[in-house]
């Protein structure tokens, strides 16, 4: 029986002569004899795709919207990105190939923080570096033969961008959705400027003047993303194309908590009760403390008692020079505050501290300190020496018998009330919490509550180079929106980047002074920029509609496009690039600007559809064992791939794959790579190397198996087109078996390769299909002339063709075909192909596997014929003789059958 072998072989005879069109034109003299001149195919076919009439869309077609998250311009492509849009490009043209009316844009998330450095550092202005960045950029994907639409290109700096999130801005405003409120934020006393988390070093330093930043209190503007709290929550549920592991990241980013609020009266003349959230109120008995956050209306210096106000100010006045507050939270350093609380319930007097653990923006500022059954509360208790005795007032209802000591951590799971609940002793947890709750409902001092981790986005920037938010300060009507009739608000070019004194726009008195547009009066523009999520949460939306000049795109085209079919991009970006642009579209989906897809899903205004977060991509990492050094590539001897030698002491490195940095000397430049190695098979060696999820660990030594494949598929293609007779395939009946065998197989690869390309993507396991095809074929003794060969050779041309664009064209023209493989249908699988003719069955005698017989497919889990065909072997005798069989078990579809034997 013929049978097909996996490994990848050699091509022999890749360049005798084929007539007009050799592949000899391709032997460059550089490379060994047998070598594929990449450069040059690639430059023929470039040739004929730009002469080739522009092909439009077909709106009778259905539509489907492959996206890859767009860059930042910083001038030059990484081997992350070469990824992630090989994997785009790959789809959007197998897509094309199963007849959809296919969207693959590109454009550039151009404004943020890198530019306005680089204005300050090298005397270019944040523009002029951003579009040449972008046309390097540019220069470089068309190395890689992507093919995007970018008549679609957007840039988030170009005002005819920005305008529109400006209009999305001013209806967010409208629907009470942007607000200002003050915020804490990293000051640089020294320049007096903002700096972002990224500008301030390990040691809380200014990267600018090498100040100790301070925290202070600033104006900000906000989203009320909380207001959308429970639909981005509940509608995770409706994304079951995404990784789960992303689904639990936002839906603990969200982070939501039902339980109980309640009220604390202070001990004070004046002063309100203080409210707190916990989901504990079966605990409620066991609070011995209350902590407030350092900007809690609580602590100003009228409200404190005079004995401790200097101590407690003089503690918040520090902790805003902290700018590591993640290690003041994890001190667990307080301060007593000198004011103390009424329990609710017991009416004892307990404490109020102030700690930085404790966030103004979450909850309600304050919180119970519980410390036998919480760690942070246990911590902070004994940090500060709150009390002498911690009350634990729910116990394991495992009781270790005989032990008394005193606990010596907290008990933080549920479990049995004890005497010091009171009424509430013996409950279990839940019970007990909500006894407590309906309690506190009927005496006044709680109600339920629900609380979420999720807070309001901050989307004021001090910065220049990003989208101005379009509000006017009025001495007489203060905050007043710009009329979207006045849209865009422009950006000055006209600046001066010093580093210092806060952002440029702020001293650009021209476009700082305006009118206001209610009264008419003297005003000045807001001089906050707008955070560079906010360009890139709507992004995906002007893509279907780049060139509307009356909205921010056409809510009809829109909705025929949107959601995205699949979103392509980096796992680092699924928590708040994702979540705001739920955020965006969930909002314009309510105000009808998206109308419902009731062809699409997943529904609810939700953006993405499918989610692909491909992983990182490593480079080969070499250390002086000794120093730990890390390695120049000009440092190691690498003449034995497999044994690099260190050049100067001749000693073996440490080799390890991580991150490519420049730090660590393990970065590969893409168009190197492209150059030497060839654009198909640098773009097969990342799809084959790993599957699009996890790590790639680049090295450019196996692309040699991707390109000797890439000549076997030539040699077959060449092959089969010289033989080529434009048959008709026959019937199965009339197929040899040998011919049936590669039918069979052909069509067993379509379904796999189809399935991997739509579902799994899986595209190291289609590759891998597509060369155990390959060696099926050339391995063959059905004739290159046989219509079955050339529909298996049209078959891998077709199907390697959207990961091999240049390859997939010069196959198919080799096989005598003169338009493009990408104006061809994606092969279909035949069902009836599948079915084989005969079947290895495999016997196990009283469970361990004995023997084989082959057998047509149409006696599979015939017992009694099996059983006869392995008495006649010489293998099956002499397990089963003359003895009686009890019974026998058919498994695996027939596939196996364990005949077991009387005793």
């Amino acid at each position: 029986m013929f049978s097909c072998h996996s490994s990848l072989g050699r091509a022999r005879g890749l360049l005798r002569p084929l007539g007009t069109n050799t592949l000899r034109s391709y032997a460059s003299p550089a490379k060994k004899a047998n070598a594929i001149d990449f450069s040059a195919m690639e430059t023929k076919w470039k040739a004929r795709w730009a002469d080739a009439p522009s092909s439009t869309a077909d709106p009778s077609k259905p539509s489907y919207y492959v996206l890859s998250m767009f860059p930042y311009p910083s001038g030059l492509l990484h081997m992350g990105h070469v990824r992630v849009y090989t994997i785009s490009d790959t789809l959007q043209r197998f897509r094309r190939m199963q007849g959809y009316n296919v969207l693959h844009p590109m454009g550039w998330d151009a404004f943020g923080l890198p530019a306005e450095n680089a204005a300050i550092e090298r005397g270019i202005h944040p523009a002029e570096w951003t579009v040449k960045n972008i046309a390097a950029m540019k220069e470089q994907m068309s190395k890689l033969t992507i093919d995007f639409d970018w008549s679609r290109e957007v840039r988030t700096c170009d005002p005819d961008y920005y305008r529109w999130t400006q209009y999305i801005f001013l209806e967010m405003y409208k629907a009470g959705l942007a607000y200002q409120k003050e915020a804490v934020v990293n000051w640089d006393p020294v320049d007096q400027t903002v700096l972002a988390n990224e500008q301030v070093d390990a040691e809380g330093k200014s990267w600018r003047s090498g100040a100790l930043v301070e925290r202070k209190k600033l104006r900000q503007w906000f989203f009320k993303v909380t207001d959308f709290a429970e639909d981005l929550l509940n509608d995770i549920d409706l994304l079951t194309h995404w990784p789960e592991r992303v689904k639990q990241m936002q839906r603990h980013w969200i982070g939501k908590s039902q339980g109980a609020e309640f009220e604390f009266s202070v001990l004070a003349e004046n002063v309100s009760p203080l409210k707190v959230f916990t989901s504990r109120p079966d605990t409620l008995y066991g609070v011995q403390y209350l902590v407030v956050s350092p900007e809690h209306e609580l602590i100003k210096r009228e409200r404190l008692p005079a004995g401790q106000a200097d101590e407690v100010l003089t503690f918040v006045e520090d902790l805003g020079k902290v700018q590591n507050m993640e290690e003041a939270e994890e001190s667990k350093k307080g301060v007593f505050t000198g004011l103390y609380a009424s329990h609710p319930v017991t009416s004892e007097q307990i404490p109020i501290y102030v700690a930085p653990y404790v966030l103004s923006d979450y909850g309600t500022g304050a919180v119970m300190g519980v410390p036998a059954h919480d760690k942070r509360d246990w911590d902070f208790c004994r940090a500060n020496n709150v009390v002498d005795k911690i009350k634990f007032v729910i116990e394991s209802p495992i009781k270790e018998v005989g032990v008394t000591e005193e606990p010596t951590e907290p008990f933080t799971a549920h479990g049995i009330l004890t005497g010091i609940s009171g009424p509430y002793k013996g409950m279990k947890s839940k019970e007990a919490g909500k006894a407590i709750l309906k309690k506190a409902i009927q005496a006044g001092f709680g109600h339920s509550a629900t609380q979420y981790r999720l807070k309001d986005w901050l989307l004021s920037r001090q910065r220049y180079w990003g989208a101005p938010i379009p509000i006017v300060h009025c001495p007489t009507c203060k905050v007043v929106p710009v009329p979207q009739e006045d849209l865009p608000v422009p950006l000055p070019l006209d600046v001066t980047f010093t580093g210092k004194g806060g952002s440029p726009l702020a001293r650009a008195t021209d476009w700082l002074n305006c009118k206001c547009p209610k009264c008419n009066g003297p005003a000045t523009r807001e001089t906050d920029t707008m955070d560079t999520f906010v360009d890139s949460s709507w992004y995906f939306m002007r893509y279907t509609d780049p060139h509307n000049t009356s909205l921010p795109f056409d809510p009809k085209i829109a909705s025929e496009r949107l959601p995205v079919d699949i979103y392509i991009g980096g796992v680092e970006h699924a928590i708040l690039h994702l979540l705001y642009s739920r955020f965006f579209s969930k909002f314009l989906y309510k105000q009808g600007a998206i109308a419902p897809s009731p062809n699409k899903l997943p529904g609810n205004g939700e953006p993405f559809n499918v989610l692909l977060t491909q992983g990182m991509v490593h480079g080969r990492t070499f250390k002086d064992p000794v120093t730990q050094r890390f390695l120049k590539p000009e440092e190691v001897d690498l003449t034995d791939f497999n044994k690099p030698k260190i050049i100067a002491t001749g000693e073996s490195p440490s080799i390890s794959y991580e991150k490519m940095s420049k730090s660590k000397y393990n970065g590969v430049d893409p168009t190197s790579v492209v150059e030497e190695q060839g654009v198909d098979p640098t773009r097969l060696h990342i799809l084959y190397k790993a599957p699009p999820s996890e790590v790639l660990e680049w090295d450019d030594a196996s692309i040699i198996g991707m390109q000797r494949w890439i000549a076997k598929v030539l040699k077959l293609s060449s092959t089969a087109g010289e033989s080529r007779l434009k048959l008709e395939l026959p019937e199965l009946e009339a197929m040899t078996g040998e011919e049936r065998d590669m039918y069979r197989t052909t069509h067993l690869t379509i379904k796999q390769v189809t399935e991997s390309m739509s579902t799994s993507f899986g595209f190291n396991t289609a590759i891998s299909d597509l060369i155990k095809l390959s060696n099926c074929v050339s391995g063959s003794k059905v004739e290159a002339s046989s219509p079955v060969y050339q529909h298996a050779v049209q078959s891998i041309v077709k199907m390697m063709a959207p990961m091999t664009p240049t390859v997939g064209e010069e196959c198919w023209e080799e096989l005598g075909e003169k338009e493009s493989v990408f104006q061809q249908e994606w092969p279909k699988w035949e069902d009836k192909a599948l079915a084989k003719d005969n079947v290895e069955c495999m016997i196990q005698i009283n469970g361990k596997t004995r023997l084989s017989v082959n057998l047509p497919a149409a006696l599979v889990g015939n017992t009694e014929e099996i059983e006869r065909r392995a008495r006649e072997s010489p293998v099956g005798q002499k397990w089963l003789g003359e003895k009686s069989i009890r019974r026998a078990i058919v498994a695996k579809n027939g596939e196996l059958v364990n005949f077991v034997l009387q005793n």
